[in-house]
């Protein structure tokens, strides 16, 4: 095994840890985080005319939206149905993009977006904030060794 094969297993063991272990908020903020890196790329990708770079960015934003969507609970308060319409307009402007090569459709669903990005973030600060502090343990350090 080369050390780059070795450097990528822990680097994906990593990743794989850290989504295991989010709290629901965390992995909302971490899909936004990427479903944005993902348009990012997607329009990067169409202005240097690289179709297949930004085809598969695009269908990897399509996954997201679909799980954001599929795990939406329309009925748990009033936003939710706005908030699943602009998820599914998102999601056919990704199509056309995709299909169309139409970056202003990238760009249309990024401005969208990014706003709730950032909305999210701020109430997983919030929220973060309101939590009380973690018990320390009695023996000293934080790890338990004085």
């Amino acid at each position: 095994m080369t050390m780059y094969a070795n450097t990528k297993q822990q680097r994906d063991r990593y990743a794989a840890d850290a989504i295991m272990s989010a709290s629901p908020m965390r992995l909302l903020t971490m899909l936004y985080d990427r479903l944005l890196l993902d348009l990012d790329r997607a329009e990067k990708a169409h202005e240097t005319k690289s179709w297949a770079v930004a085809s598969t960015n695009l269908l990897h934003a399509q996954d997201i939206v679909t799980e954001l969507t599929s795990s939406l609970k329309v009925d748990a308060w009033d936003g939710g149905d706005r908030l699943l319409a602009l998820y599914n307009y998102v999601a056919g402007a990704l199509i056309d993009a995709n299909v169309k090569r139409d970056t202003e459709r990238i760009r249309e669903s990024i401005e969208l977006l990014e706003p709730l990005r950032q909305a999210w973030h701020e109430a997983s600060m919030q929220l973060t904030a309101t939590q009380p502090a973690a018990p320390r343990p009695a023996s000293g350090g934080m790890l338990g060794v004085a």
